[in-house]
């Protein structure tokens, strides 16, 4: 694979991005790049050290209750990146990643990576930013849960997702599946109440397409 074309690994994480384009290159050149297909473990406690990037596709970041069930934490699009804890400390991670799509990775080891930071030591600043984005998401999602009402919590989870976009269409980056993960349900749950907000006039949808017709009588579901 050419550097011109690994070089888009670079160009996707924001952790990056204020660097130069022969800084990108240096980069590109020490990266590691894979294809794999969907449903393929990319990362989990025993995988743990090195910094994985995801170039094409979807990965889905979860957890593990002690029952076994998982607990969606995140789904990474193109640009988002997992492992940076294990890069920095030896305690063990708990997260574990699946590819939802066939995905393309690019990957930096921990020496790679370590030595990097001594390279262009603003990336740790740029991974200080992005912990603290990953931390205010958990927290959002531990309040969710934690709303006893289901159809509050797909409400509300709607109405950050137009305040997110700033728009009153949006759509909502997993499947129906993921999503019940995410906010403690049930598939066939998550279906009822937004048919349930549907019929109230709330919302119209179309898939993962959501319209919110009205906002404020939304909020009610708080």
């Amino acid at each position: 694979m050419t550097v011109e074309k690994q070089h888009i690994c670079a160009e996707l994480v924001p952790i990056f991005n204020q660097l130069d384009h022969d800084s990108l290159v240096k980069i590109s050149q020490i990266t590691q790049h894979q294809v794999v297909a969907k449903g393929t473990q990319v990362f989990s406690p025993l995988m743990a050290d090195r910094l994985v990037i995801l170039a094409k596709g979807q990965i889905k970041v979860y957890q593990l209750a002690a029952t076994g069930k998982e607990q969606l934490l995140r789904i990474m699009e193109p640009g988002a990146f997992e492992g940076e804890k294990a890069l920095f400390t030896k305690q063990e991670t708990t997260i574990y990643g699946e590819a939802l799509t066939d995905s393309t990775l690019c990957t930096l080891s921990r020496t790679a990576f370590q030595e990097l930071l001594l390279t262009y030591p603003t990336i740790s600043l740029s991974l200080l930013e992005d912990a603290a984005d990953k931390m205010t998401q958990l927290e959002k999602q531990a309040n969710l849960i934690n709303i006893e009402s289901v159809e509050s919590r797909v409400a509300t989870y709607l109405l950050d997702l137009m305040k997110v976009t700033n728009q009153t269409q949006v759509m909502i980056p997993m499947k129906l599946k993921e999503l019940a993960t995410f906010i403690g349900t049930t598939p066939e749950t998550l279906s009822r109440k937004l048919k349930k907000l549907e019929e109230a006039g709330l919302i119209e949808r179309q898939g993962r397409a959501i319209s919110i017709l009205n906002s404020e009588n939304l909020e009610d579901f708080y």
